[in-house]
């Protein structure tokens, strides 16, 4: 089975680190689909006499990859195709067998070009990738360059559907002098970036999968109106929750999506989704030590339904960074207004609550801070370092926002060693953009992917009955298994207030189940999954579950 995603615009960093986590983890076949922002890439014997330009200069990045081929240039309007594929019978990463993948390749993309009414497209010789008018001008329609080691590829192809093509007078493209690139649009051919996708995907599934293909798309439009201001560069603005029933914007991305609808605010939780209130011993002392060392935890900034059991066994997540989120997620009860400054106290009053307690596992989460350079990133270093001071023999897990994709943040936390590194996934790929605008589905894999690579217990989370449906569930646990994520939280979506998106559907308890019995199938460790399961939800046991199983702990890549 062929595993296609399509992926929406991803930066190239992220791509790439996804693809390697899929080459080196997962021994399913993949076909990512997605369009870069503005990036030039080169193989290792490329020329720097072929950029023309400083790419700094014209907002674009440049990036030295591991595959064949000079300088050429990826960017808006261009499907980009990264097949992932194990080749039967092609162990080696030589000439013969890479030359012979490459016209595979090359032959999906003739054949799809072909269906989409653009014949006469084909191979030139020395020169690969995909020619048009070759008895006449030739020109090149899509590059290709590609790595295969161990049987299994990485890389692919790059296919100008609208692309600005003046961005290729930045570079000698390819180190070709002779010949200029074209476009489906320039060669007159009308076809949609969807259509485009539909079209490769259908010529792939038949040369590479005798059983097709399952796929899943991120949503294919996207407005700078949907992301936060702070996700646009615009600062705090007005509060992204003004006081109406479900935001226009939300509900018409969820229209998007295909959800429509959905249950009415009087409609009646079912008995399994009744949490009651239990104002226990334990909650309260845990409660008093809250409040001693003024310390926020998400228990209650994000309404729990468990906080009366998990705070009456001594267990709360602690958030940092303030309790004012930078983003605008449709199902979150955080507060999105003016962040206020750092505490720079916040990580030792953290250590102090966690040494009070006594506990043996600290969980540790944050507002997103898209307003800091870092993204809020050192304060996790710092809280973890004073945790481990205060209390050597405590385990420290950290709930991560993305980091805005920023690489060298993440890696700021996963420098501090934390035991468990968990970031929420959230939804399926479809309803992405519908409820959190602001994040990713490919960037969260590719975060999650890195923490895996670098030898970290990785863990993430899924929030269902928000228009999913439950094939779409089942294809995220698979990609969260493919990047080596060992433990995964399932619970149900509750609508916290009227100004968030609707519950689509009360998801029953047989659900979780199937989807607990479905990730250990795939090879996740550990899947905490039943109605009121949240992120922190028995993360002590989760944890200490996964450092007992044999597959605990990834090689890294």
């Amino acid at each position: 089975m062929l595993q296609v995603r399509w992926l929406g615009r991803v930066g190239f960093r992220e791509a790439l680190d996804l693809q390697r986590r899929l080459w080196a983890h997962s021994a399913e076949n993949y076909l990512l689909l997605l369009e870069h922002h503005h990036v030039f890439t080169a193989g290792p014997s490329a020329d720097e006499a072929n950029l023309l330009v400083d790419p700094g200069d014209v907002g674009a990045d440049c990036v030295r990859i591991d595959r064949g081929g000079d300088f050429t240039y990826h960017g808006p309007g261009q499907l980009v195709g990264y097949p992932i594929l194990t080749l039967p019978g092609r162990r080696g990463g030589g000439l013969a067998e890479t030359s012979a993948y490459v016209c595979d390749l090359e032959q999906v993309l003739i054949d799809a070009l072909a269906d989409l009414g653009l014949p006469g497209c084909g191979r030139f010789r020395g020169y690969p990738g995909v020619w048009l008018d070759l008895e006449g001008t030739p020109r090149k329609i899509a590059a290709i360059g590609v790595r295969l080691s161990r049987g299994r590829t990485m890389h692919g192809f790059a296919l100008n559907v609208e692309t600005d093509l003046s961005w290729f007078e930045r570079i000698i493209p390819c180190g070709i002098r002779d010949f200029r690139p074209t476009s489906l649009r320039a060669e007159g051919c009308a076809a949609t970036m969807r259509e485009v996708a539909d079209a490769v995907v259908g010529r792939a599934a038949e040369r590479w999968s005798a059983t097709g293909c399952e796929r899943a798309d991120v949503a294919w439009r996207h407005r700078p109106s949907d992301l936060s201001a702070f996700s646009r560069g615009q600062g705090p603005g007005q509060p992204s929750r003004p006081v109406e029933v479900s935001p226009p914007r939300s509900r018409a991305r969820l229209a998007e999506a295909g959800v429509d609808g959905g249950l009415g605010l009087g409609e009646r939780k079912p008995s399994w989704l009744r949490a009651g209130m239990d104002l226990n011993d334990g909650y309260l002392r845990l409660r008093r030590v809250m409040r001693q060392h003024e310390l926020v935890t998400v228990c209650e900034e994000a309404g729990c339904p468990n906080i009366f059991e998990c705070w009456g066994a001594g267990t709360a997540t602690f958030m940092l960074n303030g309790e004012r989120c930078t983003r605008a997620c449709g199902f979150c009860l955080v507060d999105t207004r003016q962040p206020a400054p750092l505490d720079p106290g916040e990580p030792r009053r953290v250590a102090d609550a966690v040494a009070e307690m006594g506990l043996d596992h600290a969980v540790v989460t944050a507002v997103a801070r898209d307003d800091l350079p870092d993204g809020g990133a050192a304060a996790f270093a710092e809280t973890i370092a004073a945790i481990r001071d205060r209390s050597p023999g405590t385990t420290v897990e950290v709930l991560v926002p993305d980091f805005a994709g920023d690489a060298s943040s993440l890696q700021t936390v996963l420098d501090a060693s934390p035991d468990t590194l968990n970031h929420n996934i959230e939804t399926v790929a479809r309803l992405q953009r519908a409820v959190r605008p602001s994040a990713g589905y490919a960037r969260s894999l590719a975060l999650l992917a890195r923490s895996a690579s670098a030898g970290h217990i990785t863990k993430s989370g899924i929030i269902v009955g928000m228009g999913e449906d439950d094939a779409e569930v089942d294809l995220t646990l698979a990609d969260l298994a493919a990047v080596g994520v060992s433990i995964v939280t399932i619970g149900q979506y509750l609508r916290p207030t009227s100004h968030h998106i609707p519950v689509a559907r009360w998801v029953p308890p047989e659900s979780f189940e199937r989807w607990r019995e479905a990730g250990t199938a795939l090879g996740i460790d550990h899947v905490e999954s039943s109605p009121l399961t949240r992120s922190s939800y028995h993360a002590a046991e989760s944890a200490a579950a996964v450092e007992l199983s044999p597959r605990a702990r990834p090689v890294p890549a």
